[in-house]
């Protein structure tokens, strides 16, 4: 697990480590410059293609350095690469009169070093193998424009081979990864002590290139004044996935009910029943329409086939009752449709189902047609929208729900006390007790027909395990998003289908001999 700060939550988490712990801002500065210019060097050597630092002749470098303390970052990282030999030409950006008392610390031992300093208008460009970007970080707030949006420009044609961005790339919002204006593409970004939600976020994450975190010093309490961060996972909490003992039956491992599946949609109810018996339930019932009996029967023969038929409403609220009893985890929506018999089926299990119930697709559009159905809504609900069902559901435009990914599903949360997975390139999944979880893993290969009926029965089959609904809600986002990279991997960026994505995420659990899974080789 990877926390993941805003900007003012990182400003909290220095200005804590500084002024109650007291480690000297200089200190935590000295050994940020330390962690760029190692990765500088790095850089180096692989566009060189030799290693231990013998490119400090040949490689151009360039650090572009604003006046805060990113740009003081940059003239330190500078400075450090100067003394081992390589040809740094320090860009000045801003007004200096105005910079931080850091950055004019920075700038004076480089003047004294006889290091070369120009401001960025009396720059004359050349040849460059690698740009440091230190002009803003994590504390741009606003759009670009004026003379910054001119330096960007210029670093943009500068040619470099490589650019190695200093804590977030300039442009970019540490917040939301939205660029504001204009932005630096980096290939490299340091960034310190956490990652940044940013780095995490489209577009952001596209501009950040390779994202490495380095330790500068910040103690381990100083995260509690950053409030409650977001987090990720990686590959080390496929771990995460609940044990399957050895002495069990098909009932210890849950009884999962797919409401899924008008006529002619029976792919959405076969998909997602057998994502749920993928990732572990021990039985998968299906309820569905007459005319997908046939194509369920022989595609998951495994699955318990029941017939929908809302017609008889006294009938059909009995049948919604039994199943109710029967189930221990409900999915709701997928392929139903938005017909009257879809509110029918949507309002008698909300109203009846008393377990974990993974509202989707369909489901999610009745309710936003219907709002008066949220008052059945419990913290056992786990809702998985797209951003037009989440427009649907909030009112909200999707272009600002896209720039406001974590902030529209926690207030959608907080206002019905439910689970919300908000399906975007970075999914956000938030609940429990104020908590964001903003996904790391997947791909755009997953962007096809049927992903997200994977998803909601992968998390059923979850919840079918004894998860609690939010964990079973971020385990299952991440093992969806983790399948979808290991079949790119085989496959590329154009082939997955979502039927492989339930292959893959069941053998994500499979371990060797060493104990380590199949998907953190």
């Amino acid at each position: 697990m990877r926390y993941l700060v805003t900007g003012g939550q990182m400003k909290a988490v220095d200005r804590y480590t500084i002024e109650t712990i007291g480690i000297p801002s200089l200190v935590l500065m000295e050994r940020a410059a330390a962690a760029v210019a190692d990765t500088v060097e790095q850089e180096a050597d692989r566009l060189y293609g030799t290693a231990d630092g013998k490119t400090a002749g040949k490689c151009s470098i360039w650090a572009v350095c604003g006046t805060g303390n990113n740009g003081a970052d940059g003239v330190a990282a500078a400075r450090i690469l100067h003394n081992k030999g390589y040809q740094v030409t320090v860009i000045l950006a801003g007004d200096q009169m105005k910079g931080t008392r850091e950055f004019g610390i920075q700038k004076g031992i480089a003047e004294k070093l006889d290091m070369q300093l120009v401001e960025w208008k009396d720059f004359l460009p050349g040849r460059c193998d690698i740009l440091i970007d230190a002009v803003f970080g994590v504390g741009l707030g606003r759009e670009v424009e004026g003379e910054y949006r001119e330096v960007i420009d210029m670093m943009g044609r500068s040619g470099a081979r490589t650019i190695v961005a200093v804590d977030m790339p300039s442009g970019i919002h540490s917040d939301n990864g939205q660029v504001m204006g204009c932005g630096v593409k980096a290939d490299v970004t340091v960034t310190f002590g956490y990652e940044k939600r940013g780095s995490v976020l489209y577009p952001g994450r596209s501009f950040c290139g390779r994202v490495l975190v380095k330790d500068i010093g910040f103690p381990p309490q100083s995260l509690k004044a950053a409030g409650t961060p977001a987090f990720t996972y990686g590959r080390e909490d496929l771990d995460r996935i609940p044990e399957r003992p050895e002495y069990s039956n098909k009932g210890t491992f849950g009884k999962v009910l797919v409401a899924a599946g008008s006529p002619g949609m029976g792919g959405a109810a076969y998909l997602c029943a057998k994502s749920a018996y993928a990732m572990g339930a021990g039985l998968v019932k299906i309820l569905t329409a007459e005319e997908n009996r046939q194509l369920l029967q022989q595609l998951l023969p495994e699955a318990i086939l029941a017939i929908c038929d809302t017609r008889d409403e006294e009938a059909f609220h009995k049948a919604v009752e039994r199943e109710c009893a029967w189930a221990d985890v409900l999915v709701l929506g997928p392929g139903i449709g938005q017909r009257d018999d879809s509110y029918t089926l949507v309002r008698e299990f909300l109203m009846n189902a008393y377990v974990p119930i993974v509202l989707d697709a369909d489901g999610l559009n009745v309710i936003a047609a219907h709002g008066e159905l949220t008052q059945y809504f419990t913290e056992n609900i786990i809702i998985t929208p797209h951003l037009g069902e989440m427009s649907r559901l909030t009112g909200l435009p999707v272009s600002r729900i896209q720039k406001e990914l974590a902030e529209t599903a926690a207030a959608y949360s907080a206002r019905y006390g439910i689970q919300c997975v908000l399906k975007d390139a970075a999914t956000v999944v938030t609940g429990r007790e104020n908590q964001c979880y903003i996904n790391s893993s997947g791909n755009s290969a997953m962007a096809k027909a049927g992903s997200g009926d994977v998803l909601a029965g992968t998390i059923a089959g979850l919840l079918a395990l004894g998860e609690d609904p939010f964990d079973a809600a971020v385990l299952g986002v991440h093992l969806h998003g983790t399948a979808g990279d290991r079949i790119r991997e085989r496959k590329g960026p154009h082939g997955l289908l979502a039927g492989e994505l339930a292959q893959e995420i069941g053998y994500l659990s499979r371990k060797d001999e060493q104990g380590q899974t199949y998907g953190q080789r």
